[in-house]
């Protein structure tokens, strides 16, 4: 969430870094809104505490009148203090009103891009910053994934569709230990990297849905358990950053580096199509996630150290990929800049998405209450930082794609020590 002072100090600057992400909104109009509304909300307030300080001296002159056996003056001062009472609790709603109002307008504004974010409406307006890893070529017709996991018995995806419906595979037999090989490799990587692994809920309260930004945002991309008020989460980066939700933290505490392996559950309502065949697209899949918390001035090169760290995952499994840095049209609602990572597959020809590292800045700081005390001893917005590293669907789909041979798929080396078997054979 946007703060006040970034509105009242920054707004013609806002208003042209807005223009990268919603050219159809006049954000002009909606931050007036809430500087009007702060405007209001400060004079009801001052009005209301101005007839609180008055009803507060009244009722030390009644006890002193009643002491003074003047009755009748001490019961025209009653009559006000009852005045004072009821009007100050109309204030007290008015108030209420004024600041939901506000903090409606502010929970729906998204992040402010930063300035070298590319303007733009969608992916096409992307731009591609840099190629790197292995180009995989085949003397054969190479197939996709989702015949693979057939032909080799590694995924069965109707069996998914009879236990809970499309997007739900089940992992079998290699496949199974393939996926589990990824993610320890993955957070054994993380570890290396000096992120502290941590086990978090799978289920999160409507605060910490609010609080990273997916509530109100994504409410129709997210498992919603209403009897207990829960959400399936959608990303490990929920339960893990909200570990430091209403946390004023110390100087020497920075960096805070957590990594975490988990399921992660999206509605992906609306999804259908030859780009959501097989892994492409699933409402269960399992990832490791990255994430930060950062001192403002070190932020965007933590966001850097990130952006080579997952580039280092996808070099060591040796596969052909690029790095986009999302336009302002494509950037999800609480990041201020992200890079995607996709990979190439031969068999379906085209990129897949396989990683989001992205800088929220002090946007989810703002609305998880996560201050640090900096030298002076002022109470500071933190930034907080996350990445895939990596989401495995399509990691294991691009690796069954590059790795296939013509009577069986390879291993990676990277993934050998973790595995019983270096081929997978029919």
């Amino acid at each position: 969430m946007i703060t006040l002072s970034q509105i009242r100090e920054q707004k013609a600057d806002l208003i042209e870094r807005y223009q990268k992400r919603m050219a159809d909104l006049d954000v002009e109009k909606l931050l007036d809104q809430v500087l009007e509304l702060d405007e209001q909300r400060k004079s009801t307030q001052q009005k209301m505490d101005d007839e609180l300080a008055e009803a507060n001296q009244i009722a030390k002159q009644i006890g002193q009148l009643f002491k003074e056996g003047k009755q009748e003056e001490a019961g025209k001062m009653k009559s006000r203090a009852a005045e004072l009472k009821q009007s100050s609790g109309s204030l007290k709603e008015s108030l209420q009103k004024i600041e939901d109002q506000q903090r409606e307008i502010l929970f729906h504004l998204p992040n402010v891009p930063q300035a070298r974010v590319p303007k733009g409406k969608d992916d096409s307006d992307n731009e591609i910053t840099e190629e790197f890893g292995t180009k995989h070529s085949f003397s054969f017709e190479p197939k996709p994934h989702w015949e693979l996991a057939d032909e080799y018995d590694l995924i069965d995806f109707e069996l998914g569709v009879k236990i809970s419906g499309a997007g739900f595979p089940v992992y079998k037999g290699k496949g199974a230990k393939l996926q589990r090989a990824l993610i320890n490799f993955f957070l054994d990587e993380a570890e290396k990297a000096g992120y502290a692994e941590v086990i978090p809920p799978h289920l999160v309260n409507e605060a910490s849905g609010i609080g990273t930004g997916q509530l109100p945002d994504k409410d129709a991309q997210m498992y919603h358990v209403g009897e207990d008020g829960l959400y399936l989460i959608p990303t490990a980066e929920v339960p893990v950053t909200n570990i430091y939700r209403d946390v004023i933290l110390k100087e020497d505490q920075f960096p805070i580096k957590n990594c975490a392996y988990s399921p992660c559950f999206r509605r992906e309502a609306g999804s259908y199509g030859k780009d959501v065949r097989g892994l492409n697209r699933l409402h269960q899949f399992d990832k490791v996630e990255i994430v930060r918390i950062e001192k403002p001035e070190n932020s965007d090169a933590a966001l850097e150290e990130m952006k080579s760290h997952v580039q280092g995952l996808l070099n060591k499994l040796g596969l052909q990929s690029r790095i986009l840095l999302l336009c302002g049209g494509d950037l999800g609602f609480a990041a201020a800049v992200t890079y995607d990572f996709e990979v190439y597959s031969a068999a379906q020809e085209r990129w897949l998405e396989v990683s989001s590292v992205s800088n929220f800045e002090s946007f989810q700081a703002n609305r998880l209450k996560l201050r640090y005390k900096n030298e002076d001893g002022k109470s500071t917005l933190a930034h907080t930082l996350n990445g895939s590293a990596l989401a495995l669907p399509r990691i294991l789909a691009a690796l069954l794609e590059n790795y296939q041979q013509e009577d069986h798929i390879a291993i990676p080396d990277v993934l050998k020590p973790y595995l019983n078997f270096d081929k997978i054979e029919k």
